[in-house]
């Protein structure tokens, strides 16, 4: 959410101050700029995010990386008989994740969340039918994504559920308050509701990885097969 909202007040500045700097168009420099920026970071947390807590190349102490751990085995649940069966015998963590018919309702559930969050793809092209200029669409654009990362706190509370379903019912309300009128203070207020949803996603994640029981390759095949099937609902949304 934090990307949505410094990627919109970074466009708007290079779109509004960059057009033909060096002879290029406003919108080739928004390309360069941000697509650079996030090879950068991509390629600096390669050597800076560790696999695992005991990975963590020398900047966790050894109570750090202990606490991590235990923080990691506590919030995931525990292997089946069946599971550690399967684990001890070899399976390949992508057949244990095929195989568990958990992955594949997740998986779904995913993809029916992600089409109702395919709007944030046209997050500015909502905030321009405000009527205002490209520059201060952008800029419009912020704010509501700021918000919703301000209020995901389910880690704090210790809590998934009443944090996935309440902002994912915040956001339709958000939708009909959009839909029911054409004023601008109350549309732009709906946008700020309808990006509640996003907090939600956020949190089927951490949820995923909690419900996926231990075995770190079944779980790491798990997470990229249903972000990968999610994906299906933004081209479904668009």
């Amino acid at each position: 959410m934090f990307s949505y909202a410094f990627g919109s007040l970074l466009a708007s500045a290079i779109l509004d101050g960059m057009d033909q700097v060096m002879g290029q168009a406003a919108w080739r420099w928004l390309f360069y700029l941000e697509g650079s920026l996030t090879v950068f970071v991509a390629i600096v947390a390669m050597f800076i995010l560790p696999d695992f807590p005991a990975t963590s190349s020398g900047w966790l102490t050894a109570e750090e990386q202990a606490l991590a751990q235990f923080r990691i085995d506590e919030d995931v649940v525990r292997s089946s008989e069946e599971e550690m069966e399967d684990f001890e015998g070899g399976k390949s963590g992508l057949k244990q994740a095929l195989t568990d018919w958990k992955v594949w309702w997740l998986a779904l559930e995913s993809a029916i969340m992600d089409v109702f969050l395919s709007f944030g793809l046209f997050s500015p092209t909502l905030s321009a039918t405000l009527g205002y200029s490209p520059t201060v669409t952008l800029l419009l654009c912020a704010p509501p994504w700021l918000f919703a990362a301000g209020v995901a706190h389910s880690d704090q509370a210790g809590e998934r559920f009443g944090h996935i379903a309440i902002p994912l019912l915040v956001g339709i309300a958000g939708f009909l308050m959009a839909m029911a009128t054409m004023n601008t203070a109350v549309r732009y207020l709906s946008l700020f509701l309808t990006t509640q949803s996003f907090a939600a996603t956020i949190i089927f994640f951490a949820w995923v990885s909690n419900s996926i029981t231990h075995s770190s390759s079944k779980r790491a095949v798990a997470l990229a097969f249903i972000n990968a099937i999610s994906s299906l609902g933004r081209i479904a949304g668009s």
